[in-house]
């Protein structure tokens, strides 16, 4: 028997379920596997380190099948304890000999050796979701950062991270924005965080949302998503929002919207979705009513204040529930946390669904694949994804659905590149 890479996984037993669940998801992402299909024709990746950094899950799993197809060499470590599925991660070592660090419910100092074990393969490419990869190759993995080339960022609030390192001067490689391509963030951040925010707390709580009052704290593209997915099941939705255009936005779209301290004292479910720290605080547990269900499903578990919840509990947390835990305030009021204020979707079920996470996942092997071109040319900093990569998925997405669109007549692509037609 061949040696396994390099791991720390929960259960190495667990790999044929892995694999089956794995190749399950594999059937809902045919754009990925057409790249992978491609990939393993051409080797784009030959040569070529690359660490990854990301929630380790199926849909995770098939992007990785895709870049060893092409050649790469990788390492992979979870984003959010929570959300890895120990069945994947020992799929990903014995099936697929991906050296794999990741176990679900792992501490923070667990969480930071999983990192570090990732990187210690000296990556040339680093892909991240969170900023937690290149933030460690920033303050205690600086040995790394000359043979960095570049990498990926999955998600807003890592994006928001690599902005202000670059603004501050700090960021040492050029690292793309994949998560601010059209299609991650229609489908990933709009259709994949309204459908799964909402299925963790039904997972978690088997409550009715039809006829309830749900705060939702974000109008971006996530807020947007789970807010019409609440209406959509029937529940009063309040937006709340420090922005006035996309407060402006979702009035405008039929929901009230209030400042968090008035939202406090009439909500039954609160879901912050903002990528902020405090949203929820003291003065709101406060002013919440007995029952009170809130969930986040911004990216880090600071959110929600869980310190100021704790001083003001008599009692709890206590499992209740699946990742629902319950604080009791002196009053007797009940307060129900779901998955720890951590990502709810990913820690209270799976996440979004494969046919999502197909077109987030080709928009960065694709994004991958320009990387490795392009690395020299471009200066350290945020760079955006280039259009043609974005308009590719959409296209490939919509050859899968059986769908087509029109194409411009000679005559039409002359007048939109012209100036000189009158009205």
């Amino acid at each position: 028997m061949a040696e396994l890479p390099k791991n720390d996984v929960a259960d190495l037993a667990l790999a044929q379920q892995g694999r089956t669940r794995i190749e399950w998801a594999d059937r809902s992402m045919p754009v990925l596997r057409q790249i992978r299909d491609r990939f393993a024709l051409e080797r784009p990746f030959e040569g070529a380190k690359i660490a990854a950094c990301m929630h380790v899950t199926t849909e995770t799993a098939n992007l990785m099948r895709a870049l060893a197809a092409g050649g790469a060499e990788l390492a992979l470590c979870a984003s959010n304890p929570l959300s890895t599925q120990d069945d994947t991660a020992a799929a990903l070592v014995t099936e697929y000999g991906i050296p794999t660090f990741a176990r679900n419910g792992v501490d923070r100092d667990g969480y930071y050796a999983h990192i570090n074990a990732a990187l210690d393969g000296a990556p040339h490419y680093v892909f991240d979701d969170g900023c937690d990869l290149v933030n460690t190759l920033h303050t205690t993995r600086t040995e790394l950062l000359a043979g960095i080339r570049g990498g990926c960022e999955e998600t807003t609030t890592g994006v928001i991270r690599l902005r202000q390192m670059t603004k501050d001067g700090a960021l040492r490689f050029p690292m793309v924005a994949v998560n601010d391509t059209d299609t991650k963030h229609m489908f990933d951040n709009r259709y994949g965080t309204g459908q799964s925010t909402l299925d963790a707390i039904f997972r978690a709580t088997n409550t009715l949302l039809a006829g309830k009052t749900v705060v939702v704290a974000g109008y971006g593209y996530c807020g947007r998503g789970v807010s019409s997915r609440a209406k959509g099941m029937g529940a009063n939705v309040v937006v709340t929002e420090i922005d006035p255009t996309k407060a402006l936005d979702a009035a405008m779209d039929g929901f009230r919207v209030l400042p968090m301290i008035e939202a406090a004292a009439i909500g039954d479910v609160f879901i912050t979705v903002t990528g902020n720290r405090d949203v929820l605080r003291r003065e709101h547990f406060e002013a919440m009513k007995d029952g009170a269900i809130f969930a986040n499903s911004g990216h880090f578990d600071i959110e929600i204040d869980i310190v100021a919840l704790s001083d003001l509990a008599v009692s709890g947390p206590r499992r209740v529930r699946h990742q629902t835990d319950e604080y009791v305030l002196a009053d007797g009021r009940r307060l129900l946390l779901l998955a720890e204020g951590r990502l709810v979707n990913l820690g209270a079920a799976e996440g979004h669904p494969a046919a999502v996470m197909d077109m987030s996942f080709a928009d960065q092997a694709l994004t991958a694949e320009w990387l490795t071109k392009n690395w020299q040319s471009l200066t350290p900093g945020v760079h955006d994804v280039p259009t043609e990569i974005d308009k590719e998925v959409a296209r490939l997405k919509l050859a899968t659905m059986g769908l087509a669109i029109d194409v411009l007549t000679p005559a039409q692509e002359a007048y939109l590149n012209s100036w000189e037609h009158g009205s």
